[in-house]
């Protein structure tokens, strides 16, 4: 798949006001009266480059466009840029050169005063868990909200439904030492979510889970995918990829090599 970037965006514009990139050669989604509707960019890189203080290059001239409500694997050996990528769109690191737009804010321009704003519509899962020790499950997924700053009323209803998708209802008042790796990272997915944000980024969530358990794990995000959120999954798992026949960006000494539905090598 073939994507590039268009500041002109025939009138969309990101909260700021500046144009935001549209998507030119992306495929639509047909609505219920079959009507086929562009879908408006949850991520867009243009011309991204990271050059470190070191002078080492950790990604070079990066396009890249995921429609909202796409499923999208980010693959790649050590050292090829998914860490630097996933750090520009959580804006813990800005491009040296390019623009970042990440649901509809233009990184570039965000003052730090709005990036916990930015950061509430982006859901992060990691491959170790970072639970708190110390705190039930629900309680874990509750300190996401708590933290934001979130009315009292509206987080007990919240945990309470991100909870229910992950299937941890009845392990809500355990604590992590209690759970199984599978349940952790579940517990980690329902405090990812609970917020309801537009994208969840999830980075190598399978890394320290058995081949079933990393299949479930898998089901689960596709699942939340199918209820509209976009999810972006860094991976080196090359047996989930090749199966699920997902749209794979493969990067290597931080340049974008492949950008197709597929497997996780390249098919010949």
């Amino acid at each position: 798949m073939s994507l590039s970037v268009d500041r002109a965006s025939e009138g969309a514009t990101d909260r700021s006001g500046a144009a935001l990139p549209r998507l030119r050669g992306a495929r639509g989604r047909a609505g219920r009266d079959g009507a086929l509707t562009i879908r408006r960019p949850s991520v867009a890189l243009q011309d991204v480059s990271k050059v470190y203080p070191n002078g080492r290059h950790a990604l070079v001239d990066v396009d890249l466009i995921i429609p909202e409500g796409d499923f999208v694997f980010l693959v790649g050996p050590s050292g090829a840029g998914k860490s630097t990528l996933i750090k520009l769109l959580v804006r813990d690191e800005l491009p040296t050169t390019g623009l970042v737009f990440v649901a509809g804010h233009d990184l570039s321009r965000l003052k730090r005063g709005k990036v916990p704003h930015l950061r509430r519509e982006i859901g992060i899962v990691f491959q170790d868990f970072r639970l708190l020790a110390s705190r039930t499950v629900r309680e874990n997924v509750a300190f996401a909200l708590e933290v934001i700053g979130a009315p009292r009323r509206q987080i007990g209803p919240a945990v309470e439904r991100a909870l229910a998708i992950v299937g941890l209802t009845e392990q809500a008042g355990q604590r992590p030492s209690q759970l199984s790796g599978g349940e952790q990272q579940r517990t980690g997915i329902a405090r990812a979510i609970v917020h309801q944000p537009r994208i969840l980024i999830a980075d190598e969530p399978t890394g320290n889970l058995d081949p079933l358990t990393s299949w479930e794990i898998i089901q689960l995000l596709l699942r939340i995918n199918e209820m509209g959120t976009t999810v972006l999954m860094a991976t080196h798992n090359a047996e989930v990829v090749t199966a699920l026949r997902k749209r794979v960006v493969a990067l290597e000494d931080g340049r974008v090599v492949r950008d197709e539905v597929g497997g996780y090598h390249r098919e010949y």
